[in-house]
């Protein structure tokens, strides 16, 4: 921690983290668009962070700077994935992931906060990127809504937690994009957490985005649902963790209707890690350029060609190592396993696009951490302190993150 000059309310000094990411990883995937194999070594989720606070821990600032820009411009190999224009490549995320300020007051046996700035609207669960595995999973554009300007405002009383937001409905389109403030508050969304016993979190959410995926706003909304559980505790004096989580999202009021269910979990023994996905994700196939990885943009229902289902079994294995004081890794390898079905018609054909209707991947890298680990993005102002974060599973440090 760094103490910053300033003394908030009560004499309590302003403090300032900061931390960085980054896997390097080969990854290898069977087969690829048009048939054959393919393998490529790239630098993943490589990212700074800031963390901060002041006036008592009243104001906070959450700050991530990705760099995937510059590290997987063509996007990350992985079947099945899909967004902002790629498909079977998670596209690289955007420089300013989020920064975030948070204003929190107390009102008698509650507390109020307010948030500002880039980040995640409240809706679904944590970004992929603070979750055990490394693969993302194809739901992340059902599950999540990232990378907006957005205002947020929170309520917490007890164990239940209520957030509004609004936002811009428009989608970055490169990595260098901002949001389209003339779009700003087009959309916006909700989401109920409690919190019954310890270490138990039950959230449900809705989301009318507008035109998500044409930046000038002529293209189709999205009304968003999502329900999940998420556990943090112990099995047999060890960390672990599990998420159960269903997704709905509805495109052109109800023509295209995508659902998704996912579970994972992950348990540190020692310094041995495994890991569990089941997912099961209905995406749209959109029109193909000549780089058959990318998809017509900007984005419009003509432009989708059918439905495919996809369901991936992801395990893995890894071993937490100290480097040094501050730097911590994880190597690990995971196997990913999928099928592969045409739903509801369509132009599209999974078979004759792919060869066949089942597919495999390898990954095999290691997470490097210095500093402060992952913490769970999306999570503003009085949902900042809801949960630990995945430190124990996915940095390769044994401590929690506490400020």
């Amino acid at each position: 921690m760094v103490l910053l000059p300033g003394q908030g309310l009560g004499q309590a000094p302003a403090w300032i983290r900061f931390g960085a990411n980054a896997v390097p990883v080969y990854t290898g995937v069977d087969p690829i668009p048009h048939g054959g194999s393919l393998g490529e070594v790239r630098l993943v989720q490589p990212t700074v962070m800031a963390h901060g606070g002041a006036f008592e821990d009243r104001l906070r600032l959450l700050a991530t700077l990705n760099l995937e820009g510059l590290t997987i411009p063509d996007g990350e190999l992985a079947l099945g994935d899909w967004g902002e224009g790629f498909m079977d490549r998670r596209h690289p995320h955007t420089y300013v992931h989020e920064v975030m300020l948070a204003y929190l007051h107390p009102f008698g046996s509650a507390t109020a906060s307010l948030s500002a700035g880039k980040g995640f609207a409240p809706f679904g669960t944590d970004d992929p990127m603070s979750r055990p595995p490394v693969r993302y999973p194809v739901n992340h554009h059902f599950a999540q809504i990232l990378e907006r300007a957005v205002i947020i405002v929170g309520v917490r009383t007890g164990p239940v937690l209520l957030e509004g937001g609004l936002f811009n409905g428009d989608e970055p389109e490169l990595p260098e994009s901002w949001p389209n403030m003339s779009r700003f508050g087009d959309s916006w969304s909700a989401r109920l957490t409690v919190y019954p016993v310890p270490h138990l979190e039950l959230q449900g959410s809705h989301a009318d985005v507008h035109s998500p995926e044409h930046r000038e706003g002529f293209g189709t909304d999205q009304s968003k649902w999502s329900a999940s559980g998420r556990w943090t505790g112990s099995l047999r004096g060890s960390p672990a963790y599990a998420m159960l989580e269903w997704a709905k999202t509805s495109e052109a009021e109800g023509f295209f209707v995508f659902h998704s269910l996912l579970g994972e979990g992950a348990w540190t023994t020692g310094r041995h890690r495994l890991l569990y996905r089941f997912e099961r994700t209905e995406r749209p196939e959109e029109q193909r350029l000549l780089d058959p990885f990318r998809s017509v943009r900007p984005h419009l229902e003509n432009s989708i060609l059918g439905t495919t289902r996809w369901t991936v079994h992801t395990a893995g294995y890894g071993i937490q190592l100290t480097l040094a004081k501050a730097l911590a890794a994880l190597p690990f390898v995971e196997v990913s396993y999928g099928r592969i079905a045409d739903v509801n018609g369509g132009l599209f054909d999974a078979e004759s696009f792919y060869g066949k209707t089942s597919f495999w991947s390898l990954s095999i890298g290691s997470r490097l951490n210095l500093g402060l680990p992952l913490h769970r993005m999306g999570r503003y102002g009085v949902a900042q302190d809801t949960a630990a974060p995945m430190g124990n599973h996915h940095s390769g440090r044994h401590d929690q993150h506490n400020k």
